[in-house]
């Protein structure tokens, strides 16, 4: 997503100026062209020295070059723009280009540009809350501007309240998803279950597996950044990566079924990545067992069959977590299911079991054809599963 493309980084005048690093560090670590312009406040805060070291290109910090001669540098900048992206965005920048005014080399730049522009705000409380602030944010949202809204928490001033620069996940996957907007999923409505339900026993017991959910992000943020409009029904929301998709939280078997029924009326695809539990406790105690006895029986009853259930006109992707016979159990399940595709995988290889972030897969299709992949990274496993269900919502 991010590989071979130009990110322009604004920086100014804020003490989270220094975050602006983490930013560019990890955007050049995923493959994309850095080129950071920093406003002469922002030099106050972080040297330029620090972001040509992070990114290996020069630093712009002034419209004027050798000879007091104009530089054009901001135009150049603007025509190879991908995206261009302000963070931390001080009140004052974002009062400049409200108003129109290109009066440094970062403006400039903004106001030249035809790609898309974010903004991550950073600054007091009271600066962000101003009527002032909120509505030359108004004025640029109705242009078509990005915003990543701050975070909540300790500011520099001592006080505690809204205006810390967003974290970097969270500026970083805003960056994918206006880069994948126009993707291969634009406009297709895609439903991504993922983790494993926990069927409680008593309120502090349940019964579970060992499912971490990573496969379910990974197809999620993929199609994200493929330009779809995603929904994520899962029952881990500790990972990173949600940005721009609608999570949904839920528990147990019978609650994923109804996120589910729910979410897939206007639904292109679901993709069932959960690991939902095949049993639940016949009966749930209202309060905490105690270990009184030697033993304890608990009764055990069916949860609903979510694929198998649930109908609709979208594609149907299943996945297979198998200990053996993994092709003949993953054709079993895709028959019976009445799925396009599953995904088997052997969860006794410790490269792509539960909790890891690799995973090696063999995608199966309802006319037979069977398609072994190498190790890879879940997410490459996830754009693979994308690239068949494109085909198939191509009618191929």
């Amino acid at each position: 997503m991010l590989a071979n493309k130009t990110v322009v980084l604004g920086v100014t005048g804020s003490i989270a100026a220094y975050k602006a690093a983490d930013i560019a560090s990890k955007l050049t670590q995923a493959g994309a062209r850095v080129e950071a312009v920093m406003t002469d406040s922002a030099t106050r805060f972080i040297t330029p020295l620090t972001l040509r070291s992070i990114t290996g290109h020069p630093v712009v910090t002034s419209m004027w070059e050798m000879a007091s001669e104009f530089s054009i540098e901001h135009v150049a900048l603007a025509e190879a723009a991908d995206v261009v992206v302000i963070a931390p965005a001080t009140a004052n920048i974002i009062a400049h280009l409200a108003g129109g005014m290109a009066d440094d080399m970062l403006t400039c730049t903004v106001l030249a540009t035809k790609a898309p522009v974010i903004i991550a705000p950073a600054m007091n409380d009271n600066m962000f809350n101003n009527p002032v602030t909120r509505e030359n944010i108004e004025k640029l949202k109705a242009r078509g501007f990005v915003f990543v809204a701050p975070g909540y928490g300790h500011l520099a001033s001592g006080k505690t309240g809204v205006g810390r620069l967003a974290d970097t996940e969270t500026v970083i996957g805003t960056i994918k998803q206006v880069l994948g907007k126009n993707g291969d999923l634009m406009d297709k409505r895609i439903v991504v279950t993922a983790g494993g339900t926990r069927e409680p026993i008593d309120p502090v017991r349940y019964i579970g597996n060992r499912s971490s959910g990573k496969m379910g992000y990974a197809v999620a943020s993929a199609a994200r950044d493929r330009g779809a409009e995603v929904k994520l029904i899962t029952t881990v929301t500790c990972l990173p990566e949600t940005v721009g998709i609608d999570v949904v939280a839920v528990d147990t078997a019978d609650e994923m079924e109804q996120a589910v029924k729910g979410a897939v009326k206007d639904a292109d695809a679901l993709i069932m990545a959960a690991a939902a539990a095949d049993y639940k406790p016949e009966t749930t105690a209202e309060s905490k067992i105690k270990k009184d006895s030697a033993s304890l029986s608990i009764g055990l009853v069916k949860t609903p069959d979510i694929l198998a259930g649930v109908k609709g006109n979208f594609i149907k992707v299943g996945f297979a977590a198998e200990s053996e016979d993994i092709i003949v159990n993953a054709q079993k399940k895709l028959q019976a299911k009445g799925l396009d595709l599953i995904i088997a995988n052997d969860i006794t290889d410790k490269d792509c079991g539960f909790g890891a972030d690799t995973n090696k897969v063999t995608i199966i299709d309802k006319n037979g054809k069977i398609e072994d992949l190498p190790l890879m990274s879940k997410r490459e496993v996830a754009d693979k599963i994308l690239d068949r269900v494109v085909g198939l919502l191509k009618g191929g």
